[in-house]
């Protein structure tokens, strides 16, 4: 591969970046106007002119790259890939022997030591997604490294980046053979309909594996459920396998409905004893609120951030009021599921929001589970905007 460009790190970054923190900021580079082409590899240095570390530029959020090495003298090239790859691989052999659990991730970004790229696995075909031009740049040497790990039905990929930094639009086939859609797959026994080639999102959300897990299995039996943000509806379809009195569950979108009613009929569950209602949660919340409408169990997991025609929400502003809302329809002794995926604040921030709005509602509560992102969802210690997702269980009290 080209030969590395060499940047100078600002003293006020060295510290950080000799800490181990993987993502080089934008900020961070004092010669920038050095950076031409996404893909290149970079040295960096401290204004001392000692190496620090090794990477590529790639235009992702506020970074401009991802350290791929501290070793001065490493290639990175296809094998350099491949090992990475492989180690990966290896630390999820336990999901491969799992008969019962056919879709997860297999590469988590900077926690598997490439950031900016995933690969997750859907019952014999890989989805690998990439973050910017710089990290796609290596396109060949991951498909390469995979074709050489692996057998493989088909590979997918998905494109998460351009000028906006929305998703790309294309034919999301790479190699191997195409998958005939829905592509059903397992997780914990439940059964999801997956769309590799429909958009950014294949119709599921595998973070969330050890939460539904929960809910069916400790939760749910008897229960009424309001399932808010619903997407395909796949919290309510848990809830329904575990025993629920009835799910309810609600997302703006119009193809949502369609989208849950699959997922309840590939369950083989009567999707019509349920109600899936396309409505802004925000509307739907004071709907309840009229008809005195009351649940056992509300879940809440909205994107970080969204807008409709007449509310605009922001998970580091506004969750404590999204919460609030949900109190005041959960029954007494009844549960709130709280979720957020946004990466600007942590767990003991979110439990303050969690704080504030019983606090301000008047009302008692009890934490009774948390959970983070599970273990193929690979972390590290020194990049804790990483370990992005926070679900607590809260039990309001009597």
């Amino acid at each position: 591969m080209k030969n590395a460009v060499r940047l100078q790190v600002k003293s006020d970054f060295v510290k950080y970046m000799k800490a181990g923190n993987p993502l080089i900021n934008k900020d961070a580079i004092k010669n920038s106007d050095a950076l031409k082409v996404e893909g290149t590899i970079i040295d960096l240095y401290d204004e001392k002119n000692q190496f620090l570390a090794k990477g590529y530029y790639g235009k992702q959020n506020k970074g401009r790259g991802w350290v791929l090495s501290r070793n001065q003298h490493e290639v990175i090239d296809q094998a350099f890939f491949e090992k990475k790859i492989r180690r990966a691989l290896e630390e999820r052999h336990f999901l491969f022997e799992d008969p019962d659990t056919t879709a997860f991730r297999v590469f988590n970004g900077e926690g598997d030591g490439i950031g900016g790229l995933t690969i997750d696995y859907y019952d014999g075909y890989f989805v690998m997604s990439w973050y910017s031009e710089g990290i796609y740049h290596f396109k060949e040497a991951v498909t390469q490294s995979l074709t050489n790990l692996i057998e493989f039905k088909g590979l997918y990929e998905k494109k998460r980046f351009d000028v906006k930094g929305t998703y790309i639009e294309d034919d999301d086939f790479v190699v191997g053979e195409r998958a005939n859609f829905p592509l059903i797959v397992k997780e914990n026994g439940i059964r999801f309909a997956i769309y590799l080639n429909d958009g950014a999102m294949v119709g599921v959300f595998l973070d969330q594996r050890d939460v539904r897990k929960t809910i069916r299995d400790k939760y749910a039996r008897g229960k009424t459920v309001l399932n808010t943000f619903s997407y395909t509806g796949a919290f309510s379809v848990a809830a329904a396998l575990g025993g629920a009195a009835k799910t309810t569950s609600v997302d703006l979108a119009n193809r949502s409905k369609a989208k849950t009613i699959e997922q309840f009929s590939v369950n083989g569950l009567d999707y019509e004893a349920h109600d899936i209602i396309v409505e802004d949660v925000f509307h739907y919340f004071k709907y309840a609120v009229r008809k005195n409408l009351l649940f056992d169990m509300v879940i809440l997991d909205p994107p970080s951030f969204a807008r409709s025609k007449k509310h605009t929400f922001s998970a580091g502003k506004d969750y404590p009021d999204l919460l609030k809302q949900a109190i005041a329809i959960t029954e007494k002794n009844g549960m709130i599921v709280a979720s957020s995926n946004c990466s600007t604040f942590g767990m003991n921030k979110f439990k303050g929001f969690i704080e504030k709005a019983f606090h301000e509602s008047g009302e008692t509560y009890e934490i009774l589970e948390e959970f983070s992102l599970p273990q193929d969802f690979k972390t590290i210690k020194e990049f804790k905007e990483g370990n992005y997702l926070k679900v607590v269980f809260i039990k309001k009290q009597s």
